[in-house]
């Protein structure tokens, strides 16, 4: 480990140049130096097929399949089943045309162009959504019929409250049923999805104050939906210790050991033996590079207000998952809904990255990325149609003691921001001034005493010198 983070340090010989697609972030283009956050990349340079554009070859492709269909095929009578196919090839166009043709984001492994799907992705989903938000409520619920039949029937919610016993003696058969009762599928997808989070993330503190968060959320929510009811073990020892907390804990751990690893890589036929070239098709699953997070949320008013706002759409679109099957009529277990879970794990993780970019290198990154963009109006546009679908369980009151705390809460983040950033300052200058005030004074009265017009000027070094050690 330590041999691999010197190796990362020395000062590699020029690279030639990436080939398609390749190293966003490991290559400034001249635009300046790299940053300290920024692991060091070693890259023969290969371009292989694997990594040239294909623009032509996918449009012949398309172009085959869609005169195969009108040419061979012949077109059924049924108005529904054509509809539902010209939609879903008018959607595999436009994906065919963004995978070639979308700008690279800040990934590169796998492959630029499966990152470019996923973006195209979301441009599909966000219009999808659109199209639901401008329905009415009946006809929106009735639309996702033609998704699956099954949809469309309103679906109970599940208690997760009830009996909160850990031990619970009048079950003689199993007094501890109440926890395996608890030990569903959603155990591992807590585990896993904070896993992943933290690797999208890349902040201990982060991670965990969202985590908390959506407890204090849950806890202050269940009045609307009634599987935010659950028991307190089941909030703060099944969630945010053992699932959340166990997921955080093994992210961190891949963390130090991507910022350690060592990026250097080799085309694969220029491997000499199979071993190292099966090592080298696994090692194309992990990133091209690293770039270590170092949000610094204390550090100015800008980044306090960005990471305050990062932490707002990560809750904001936990809680949608849950709203939106309310509204929508999707039960928990759906393939819809763990569709909806894996699209934000793939676009999550660049979505992050070009906010720590936009962030962290304003000069480089001079607007906010598309894929980031794009997540966010996603997130606005999912709350939205929760809004329209069902404001009468959104404006149900909080209970009173509930209300209390969020009011407690917002006046000590208030207070906390408005000291930190603005009355620290103010007194930190305008104990500046003073202290060059008796200065500037203290050198007047030995001037005087001492009888010498000009001393104020020969003074003048010293008293330079005692505020460079004061400072």
């Amino acid at each position: 480990g330590n041999v691999g983070k010197a190796a990362l340090e020395e000062q590699p010989p020029p690279l030639p140049a990436q080939p398609n697609g390749g190293a966003p972030g490991a290559e400034r283009d001249g635009a300046g130096p790299r940053r300290s956050t920024e692991s060091e990349v070693y890259d023969d340079g290969t371009n292989t097929f694997f990594w040239r554009a294909h623009t032509l070859t996918v449009l012949f492709i398309l172009t085959c399949a869609l005169g195969y269909v009108t040419l061979l095929e012949e077109t059924p009578q049924d108005t529904a089943y054509n509809t539902k196919r010209g939609i879903v090839a008018s959607i595999l166009v436009f994906l065919c045309f963004g995978v070639t043709q979308a700008k690279d984001g800040p990934f590169s492994r796998p492959h630029p162009a499966y990152w470019r799907f996923w973006l195209c992705v979301s441009v599909v989903y966000e219009l999808f959504l659109i199209f639901i938000l401008f329905q009415t409520v009946q006809d929106g619920r009735q639309f996702m019929k033609y998704i699956d039949p099954h949809l469309g029937v309103p679906l109970p919610e599940r208690d997760y409250g009830g009996n909160c016993l850990i031990y619970d003696p009048g079950n003689g058969t199993d007094p501890f049923h109440n926890i395996w009762d608890k030990l569903d599928g959603f155990v591992p997808a807590h585990f896993f999805g904070w896993y992943l989070k933290t690797l999208m993330i890349r902040d201990w503190w982060m991670c965990m104050i969202i985590s908390v968060m959506f407890e204090f959320l849950e806890y202050s929510l269940e009045h609307q939906l009634p599987n935010f009811s659950e028991c307190w073990w089941d909030h703060w020892i099944m969630d945010v210790i053992l699932c959340n907390g166990l997921g955080i804990y093994c992210g961190m751990k891949t963390l130090s050991w991507l910022s350690l690893k060592t990026y250097k890589w080799q085309g694969l036929w220029n491997i000499p033996t199979y071993k190292g070239k099966m090592k080298r098709i696994v090692f194309q699953f992990t990133p091209y590079s690293w770039v270590k997070f170092e949000w610094k949320p204390a550090s100015s008013l800008r980044r306090w207000l960005a990471v305050c706002g990062i932490i707002f759409v990560f809750l904001l679109a936990e809680l949608n998952t849950f709203y939106l099957k309310f509204v929508l009529w999707m039960p928990p277990e759906h393939y819809l809904v763990l569709l909806r879970l894996v699209f934000f794990v793939n676009v999550g993780g660049v979505a992050m990255r070009e906010i720590y970019d936009f962030m962290d290198d304003p000069k480089f990154h001079k607007k906010l990325g598309q894929q980031a963009w794009l997540v966010a109006a996603i997130t606005a546009t999912e709350f939205l149609i929760v809004v329209k679908y069902d404001p009468y369980t959104l404006t149900l009151s909080l209970p009173f003691y509930i209300t209390q705390c969020w009011i407690l809460g917002i006046i000590l983040v208030l207070t906390w921001t408005a000291w930190r950033f603005f009355i620290r300052d103010i007194t930190l200058r305008y104990k500046e001034i003073r202290r060059q005030k008796q200065e500037h004074r203290h050198d007047k009265d030995k001037c005087l005493s001492n009888g010498d017009g000009h001393s104020a000027l020969l003074d003048e070094p010293s008293g330079s010198k005692l505020r460079d050690r004061k400072l």
